[in-house]
């Protein structure tokens, strides 16, 4: 019988007169609480009036109702706001941890472009640095498992098959960010970063065959032309940083185009911090012979010495950009988790406002009206890309 809920009312008597019989109310008889009237015999109807009867009608014997002893199913009455109290704190309490994890992914972003554009004005190695902040995101990676502060996935040979081509182009999108650091100013490669959308558009349709709205298509018109303005007016503008640039672009597009051609099997949990973590270790073993065949090992203490650099500065800054490297990407990907991929879009766009402002005011970088108008034509049409994202296409 259910309880808890339900209130159990046998206190109804098995004979009453007809004109005492209440209103339908909230009630259910159950047939087998009354064994000795045999559906065969006495012709028993079942009915649920809108009141709430739900049940075997009484059967009828002269003037009397035969009843059967009730079983009065009373509904316990909730208060409308009986979850509130409990539901707004946890609401409140996701809220601020989103908002915090968002305050700590700008935070994380300023400090890896500043440290990261100081540590590569003086040391022009973009393959040595790019390794060195694989190595810091590996030894982390492997003390968070170590640690047990979060589970170490199992990975099977299909899947590491899987992710390999995901780690190929995040170690190429990283190298190419760092040479366009190295290269120009932390303003303008993000500026040029901004026309991600434009690839992420030409990709999508080339190989997914996802045909963009024409709202998503309006707004790739200010990008492109928001950068076209700021790079004829940039003070740093050079050919190397400019490609290197949108050779990230396309790399990091191609990401996610092959994140959705490449479906990873899910035999064991592999969520998006765990599979961060392992493009990360594939990455170092990627770019590690790579940057000992090209540029060999140049981060020693007697080279530094012999090229007049303050060992404990250098080192002490490489290590903060490895550090902000790790933590900013590892914190976006938790926010991916939380929010929609459009949601993120918004918030990496006005990351990128955060980036660039802050990069102009601590490096007093020149910038020129005409330079700032490019810029921010651009940064908006990358908003309005992501709000034409959610405009889905009428179907016929």
């Amino acid at each position: 019988m259910q309880s808890a809920a339900f209130a159990l009312s046998p206190s109804t008597p098995l004979l009453r007169s007809r004109s005492s019989v209440p209103k339908p109310e909230l009630r259910c008889r159950i047939v087998s609480a009354f064994p000795a009237i045999r559906p065969s015999a006495v012709p028993i109807r079942s009915c649920c009036t809108l009141s709430g009867d739900c049940g075997p009608r009484s059967t009828r014997l002269g003037g009397w109702d035969l009843q059967k002893p009730d079983l009065v199913v009373r509904a316990t009455s909730v208060p409308a706001n009986a979850g509130e109290s409990s539901t707004k704190p946890n609401e409140l309490a996701q809220t601020l941890l989103l908002g915090s994890l968002f305050g700590l992914w700008y935070l994380f972003n300023i400090y890896f472009n500043i440290y990261n554009k100081q540590v590569l004005k003086v040391f022009p190695y973009p393959l040595t640095i790019t390794t060195c902040q694989f190595v810091i995101g590996t030894v982390l990676v492997l003390l968070m498992w170590a640690t047990n502060l979060y589970k170490r996935p199992k990975v099977t040979s299909l899947q590491l098959a899987a992710i390999l081509p995901l780690a190929t182009v995040h170690t190429l999108g990283n190298l190419f960010t760092n040479m366009s650091l190295g290269k120009v100013a932390v303003s303008f490669t993000h500026t040029l970063k901004a026309m991600e959308p434009f690839f992420s558009v030409l990709f999508s349709a080339l190989f997914l065959g996802e045909q963009p709205t024409i709202w998503v298509l309006f707004s790739l018109v200010p990008i492109m032309g928001g950068v076209a303005l700021a790079s004829m007016t940039e003070a740093s503008f050079n050919w190397a940083g400019f490609w290197s640039a949108m050779a990230s672009n396309v790399t990091f597009q191609s990401r996610n185009v092959l994140s959705k051609k490449v479906m990873v099997k899910k035999e064991e949990s592999l969520d998006n911090i765990n599979l961060f973590s392992i493009i990360t270790i594939m990455s170092l073993f990627l770019i590690a012979p790579i940057t000992l065949f090209v540029e060999g090992i140049k981060f020693t203490p007697s080279y530094l010495q012999s090229a007049g650099l303050n060992l404990n500065q250098i080192y002490l800054r490489a290590l903060l950009a490895g550090l902000c490297f790790h933590a900013y990407q590892q914190v976006s990907y938790m926010i991916l988790s939380r929010v929609s991929p459009v949601t993120h879009s918004v918030g990496n766009c006005v990351k990128r406002v955060v980036v660039i402002v802050t990069s102009v005011l601590f490096f007093r970088t020149p910038v020129s009206p005409i330079n700032s108008l490019g810029t921010g034509v651009a940064l908006a049409g990358v908003f309005l890309y992501s709000r034409a994202k959610r405009i889905k296409p009428k179907t016929a």
